[in-house]
């Protein structure tokens, strides 16, 4: 089940994060970037434990 969440960041990163939308093949939607992003910290942590 998904949660929906707010957050607020830079908006040189909102920016980033718009451009990373602009050719719809990678990443469907803001949500779907930022979920594959949490997603891929969370590996690099576990593997730095």
């Amino acid at each position: 089940m998904k949660q929906p969440i707010s957050a607020t960041i830079d908006k040189k990163l909102a920016d980033w994060v718009n451009s990373q939308l602009k050719d719809n093949v990678k990443y469907r939607n803001k949500s779907h970037l930022i979920e594959i992003a949490l997603q891929v910290l969370k590996k690099e942590g576990e593997r730095n434990r």
